[in-house]
């Protein structure tokens, strides 16, 4: 092996023993220490390994592209050959390639092909640490595959993280190895106080400081694309004195831009490198001895409560920052600048959220039916997919016909998931073909799965046929020094390819000039975001989330668009790509799948207090077409009606007054044998109204048209013909008292029913009536001959005895003219000021 001595050289040998012993192992190195070149190599020639290949899978294209050719240099050939790679649009392999290595994608559509691997006879999951979904999925089909089918297969997990405990136990407690760190020690300084004001501005200042007080070239941590131009801006506007050269790195540049940002500089000159955190693991830029880290990071997070995904910018973790840091010590000692205070980095979290807690599980979805697990369960998992996620993932890949309703996956999705794209994007490619816009259907596949060509500022247009026609004036571009020419060239590649996959011809003129048609394979991407327009620049999603285009713009208007890409901010979405559509297009694509449905729609109106009868076409929340309902069912419209009268209210059907006594009336009696009396209460008759009213509304639609109910005659229908005779027995609406007059009873206290009368018709009667088969005596408020009360009483026999008397000197002096005799009991009551004589 070529190369100085690294510190992963003195557990060699140690390691080759271990996995000559043991099925599986694990392996924690801190950054520096060499375990990515070095052990692959190291263990090639080992007699367990029997002649098979060695896969090694690395997070990104351009650590996996790095680590093969540092190998094979290091052996003395051309990559390609014992060391090979194999990554998008990229292969480098041969039929004596011993040692691959890949991307975590490339693994799981060789498990898909081959769950055996038949020829591979260990599988090294390097920087295992940063959790993505793939790699944390990779392992999950390894550890079936090796407990089914292949019992000698190994595996090897590497870690810069030093508490293995975790993934030694999911590797069936697999022994642990520890390497020594970085070979050279980092100095590390942090800024005095928080930054203020534009990051990007802080970058530079302590940049220029750096390259004035440090030799060696320089590695810039940034967190996104935007931010490394805006940081060469800055440059441009004020450039170094000294021969400087500044060298973005991302992994949207070009391979050739890739590798001249990792080379070493020209004689007599500096580099500084702005990279993402493309360069944060495995990869060792040539000449780097300072590092100048923003403390920031973009991460996709996934909102399974919308369904959108979204990229955020948030602090690094401690984690991430000691990775960070150790590039400056790859080569020689270095140091490390920190734009945060030593007390903001106390706080910093330890480790990176795993991928799979966050993101959106539509694919791994989809790559679990294909290998035929139901449940996620079924698998080992550091980290079980959180279940929300989950089930969303799967709903949206039943819409797409990917999955059998039983979770089984379709023809359709097996398809979908030989394309290593999207689930989404793979539904639109397929169904493109049929409807003739294959080609297109490329191009927006490729455009789409590259986010750094599609994102504008914030006063970008939203419109996706934009990006389209820039791609294509890009990727034809006759001089190749543009900013996005080696993104579009790629994009541009990758859509060939598919088209290849697919079968599909060269475009036509109309299939490759015409736009028209985005919208419409939009929808067949995104079938949760067609947007319908609510009023300028807002849009209600079929989902059922709004949506908004945050300035005016050509389709701030469109009356039916679909967003490609949006946020999930607040009440409404922000827009941030879109394609319109029309009507036509959705009926086009009803026919294929989409899930468009005519709708009758028989619903209580609270507005106009009717039952409102609609035919509608809709999609999800969209009411795409809206008409009168010919024929309306009869029973739909009395079930409307009744949750009308129900959401109301029981005030709301037309009581006389003698239906409402006759209600209390049927209740008093209710109250004393409940078993034999139906219950009046207000909620006994809401839950029950379809029954006992039901009968009586058809042919109504409207509260108006239920004053024509009679609710006297509709309560008695609930009653037989004996207990109509027992109401009128036990419970009856009047009272002959002994003036002979006939008084009301009044029952608005079932409870304690009232008999209101003169105090002078009740002479001669002893004791108080009593109403319920004798068992409730009537409360008498007794009046004056102005009818108000003197007394209330449920006994009248002690009135008479114990009160009358001085009520009647009360009485006679105000009504002197009325007659009050001395014996209540033996007079003669009258409903006259005087009895008759």
């Amino acid at each position: 092996m070529g190369g100085g001595a690294l510190p992963v050289d003195e557990i060699l040998d140690h390691l080759k023993e271990t996995l000559h012993a043991h099925q599986n192992a694990v392996l924690a190195a801190p950054p520096g220490a060499g375990k990515t070149t070095r052990i692959p190599l190291a263990i090639m020639n080992e007699p367990w390994l029997g002649g098979k290949r060695i896969l090694m899978l690395e997070p990104r294209r351009l650590a996996a592209r790095t680590a093969a050719r540092y190998m094979a240099a290091a052996i003395g050939e051309q990559v390609g050959q014992t060391v090979g790679y194999r990554v998008k649009q990229d292969t480098r392999v041969s039929a004596k390639t011993r040692i691959e290595v890949i991307t975590e994608g490339v693994l799981t559509r060789m498990l898909q092909a081959d769950p055996s691997l038949e020829d591979v006879g260990i599988v090294i999951l390097d920087e295992f640490h940063e959790r993505s979904l793939h790699a944390d999925l990779g392992l999950a089909l390894c550890l079936q595959s090796q407990a089914v089918l292949r019992e000698d297969l190994r595996l090897l997990i590497m870690s810069a993280t030093l508490d293995m405990t975790a993934i030694a136990a999911l590797l069936h407690d697999a022994p642990i190895i520890q390497s020594e760190g970085r070979a050279f020690p980092v100095e590390t300084r942090y800024l005095p106080s928080p930054v203020e004001g534009r990051m990007e501005a802080a970058v530079v200042r302590v940049i220029r400081e750096a390259m004035a007080a440090e030799e060696g070239d320089m590695l810039v941590f940034l967190p996104g694309i935007a931010e490394i131009r805006r940081v060469q801006v800055l440059f441009s506007e004020r450039p170094f004195e000294e021969a400087v050269r500044i060298a973005p790195l991302h992994s949207s540049l070009s391979q050739e831009a890739q590798d001249a940002a990792i080379s070493p500089a020209k004689q007599g000159e500096r580099k500084i490198v702005l990279t993402t955190s493309i360069a944060e693991t495995s990869l060792t830029v040539q000449g780097v001895r300072i590092v100048v880290d923003s403390g920031l990071m973009r991460v996709s997070s996934f909102s399974p409560r919308t369904g959108m995904s979204r990229l955020e910018t948030v602090r690094v973790t401690q984690a991430s920052a000691d990775q960070r840091q150790g590039r400056a010590g790859r080569t020689e000692a270095g140091v490390c600048y920190r734009l945060w205070t030593e007390q903001e980095n106390r706080q910093l979290a330890p480790h990176t959220t795993p991928e799979i807690r966050e993101a959106d599980l539509t694919a791994l979805a989809l790559e679990l039916a294909a290998w035929g697990v139901h449940d996620p369960a079924e698998l080992q998992w550091l980290d079980l997919p959180p279940k929300a996620a989950y089930t969303q993932a799967c709903a949206l890949l039943r819409e797409l016909g990917a999955l059998h309703a039983n979770g089984a996956i379709t023809p359709h999705g097996r398809r979908m998931a030989e394309l290593a794209l999207h689930p989404r994007l793979g539904h639109m490619l397929l169904k493109a073909a049929s409807l003739g816009l294959g080609a297109l259907a490329c191009e927006l596949a490729a455009l789409l799965s590259e986010r750094s060509f599609l994102r504008g500022d914030a006063s970008a247009e939203v419109d996706l046929r934009l990006r389209v026609e820039a791609l294509r004036r890009s990727s034809g571009a006759a001089v190749s020094g543009s900013r996005d020419y080696a993104v579009a060239q790629r994009i541009a590649a990758e859509a060939s390819q598919l088209q290849r996959m697919l079968g599909i011809a060269e475009p036509d003129d109309r299939d490759h000039h015409d736009l028209s048609a985005c919208g419409l394979l939009l929808a067949l991407a995104y079938p949760d975001r067609i947007a319908q327009l609510r009023t300028t620049g807002r849009f209600l999603l079929s989902s059922g989330r709004g949506a908004m285009i945050a300035q005016l713009q050509p389709l701030s208007n469109a009356p039916y668009l679909v967003a490609a890409e949006l946020d999930d901010q607040g009440a409404d979405s922000r827009i941030y790509l879109a394609a319109p559509c029309d009507l036509t297009d959705l009926m086009q694509l009803a026919e294929d799948g989409l899930a468009v449905c005519d709708q009758e729609m028989i619903t209580w109106d609270d507005i106009s207090q009717a039952v409102r009868t609609r035919k509608q076409l809709r999609l999800g929340a969209l009411v795409l077409k809206d008409g009168p309902l010919a024929d309306p069912d009869p029973e739909s419209i009395l079930h409307a009606l009744i949750e009308g009268i129900t959401h109301l209210g029981l005030q709301t059907l037309p009581w006389s007054k003698a239906a409402s006594q006759l209600r209390r009336r049927i209740q008093f009696m209710h109250q004393l044998e409940p078993e034999l009396w139906p219950d009046m209460s207000d909620q006994a008759l809401l839950d029950s109204a379809i029954d006992w009213l039901g009968p009586h509304l058809y042919g109504i639609r409207s509260i108006q048209e239920l004053k024509s109910v009679q609710m006297s005659a509709i309560l008695e229908s609930m009653l037989s013909w004996e207990q109509k005779r027992e109401l009128d027995e036990f419970a009856p609406t009047h009272l002959v008292v002994p003036s002979g007059s006939r008084i009301p009873i009044d029952y608005s206290d079932v409870s304690a029913p009232v008999l209101a009368v003169r105090l002078q018709e009740m002479f001669g009667l002893e004791r108080t009536p009593t109403i319920g088969r004798g068992r409730i005596p009537l409360t008498i408020h007794l009046l004056s001959p102005a009818h108000r009360p003197v007394q209330v009483t449920q006994d009248l026999t002690s009135f008479w005895t114990n009160t009358y008397y001085e009520v009647r000197k009360d009485l006679k002096g105000r009504y002197p003219k009325h007659y009050w005799p001395d014996n209540p009991l033996e007079a003669i009551p009258t409903s006259r000021v005087r009895p008759k004589t």
